[in-house]
């Protein structure tokens, strides 16, 4: 393997391990995202030295997550597989399963405290209940934003995102004002 590749992979898993994800998942992703040609589950296990149970129970992971394929090979009965290039469809995938396995459970307990809390209710001061409306809110938005998100084609997120602070300024020149503050 190229020193180049070993450093992204080796990097590639620390950042899985910090961003809550096993560390050989991470490496054997960016393996694959990295690899020209599919490889077999025996191919990764050797070059990353990883157990071949190990190896088998990452691609699984990898498959759920929509972000690895297996791939026919003619003349050879393994399995090979091959990493999402797509870097908008990796980065939406991965989204997307957070959001599902993170996020969706906190909005539906928010939503479930809010309407669990009586309005007469002595035990929950007026601040406080005050504080989960506000949260719901925040959440909700951030949410409907998400959802929006999806349908813009990636071309225009990146112009969007390469105008950075700009879109801030568009919008104090719009009228909208900040509340950040």
């Amino acid at each position: 393997m190229p020193l180049a590749v070993e450093q992204i992979v080796l990097r590639w898993g620390d950042l899985g391990g910090q961003w809550g994800v096993n560390r050989s998942v991470a490496q054997i992703q960016a393996l694959l995202y990295l690899s020209e040609k599919p490889l077999t589950a025996e191919d990764i296990a050797a070059t990353l030295g990883l157990a071949r149970s190990n190896v088998s129970n990452s691609l699984k992971e990898l498959q759920t997550w929509k972000l690895i394929h297996r791939v026919p090979v003619l003349g050879d009965r393994r399995d090979h597989y091959q990493a999402e290039t797509d870097l908008w469809q990796m980065a939406t995938k991965v989204a997307q399963g957070r959001k599902a396995r993170e996020i969706d459970p906190m909005v539906a307990a928010i939503n479930d405290a809010v309407v669990g809390v009586n309005e007469n209710d002595s035990d929950i001061s007026p601040e406080v209940k005050a504080r989960l409306k506000r949260m719901q809110a925040f959440v909700t938005t951030v949410d409907d934003w998400y959802q929006q998100m999806l349908d813009v084609p990636p071309e225009t997120l990146m112009r969007l995102i390469r105008m950075g602070s700009k879109v801030a300024s568009l919008l104090k020149f719009v009228g909208v004002k900040d509340r950040s503050g």
